[in-house]
């Protein structure tokens, strides 16, 4: 199983027009968890890894995270998606991630990329936080 961050910018964005913040992430985990998320390119996820979404704003850090489904795929019939990868959200982490986030310093983040490896000191904290 590998750890990916997966960079969220409320404020750029969306999922159905909707700012893809906090809120929105933490309402789907209850009421429409599984996800198609856009990477800008393939990554070697594979089914069971988890994404852990960290929102730039208005505070750097972790607040959701979900599973992997399916191995990334391309989007034949979108040629402003490079790849798509089906995810599903974890309820209960997500909320106990939302109300106890995981910031950028306990992270051990330099330069922020789209999606990321989980540096492996960061682990252990975010599985406590989540409850996982």
């Amino acid at each position: 199983m590998t750890d990916w961050i997966y960079i969220l910018n409320p404020h750029r964005d969306t999922l159905d027009s909707e700012p893809f913040g906090k809120e929105t992430v933490r309402r789907l985990a209850v009421e429409e968890p599984e996800l198609e998320l856009w990477l800008s390119r393939r990554n070697r996820m594979r089914p069971g890894d988890r994404l852990w979404f960290f929102f730039t704003s208005p505070d750097a850090a972790v607040a959701a995270v979900a599973e992997v489904d399916e191995e990334p795929w391309e989007d034949p019939d979108d040629p402003d998606v490079t790849y798509l990868v089906a995810a599903t959200l974890l309820p209960e982490a997500t909320k106990a991630l939302y109300r106890d986030p995981v910031s950028r310093e306990e992270l051990g983040l330099g330069q922020v990329r789209s999606v990321q490896k989980v540096k492996p000191e960061a682990l252990p904290v975010l599985l406590k936080r989540a409850g996982l």
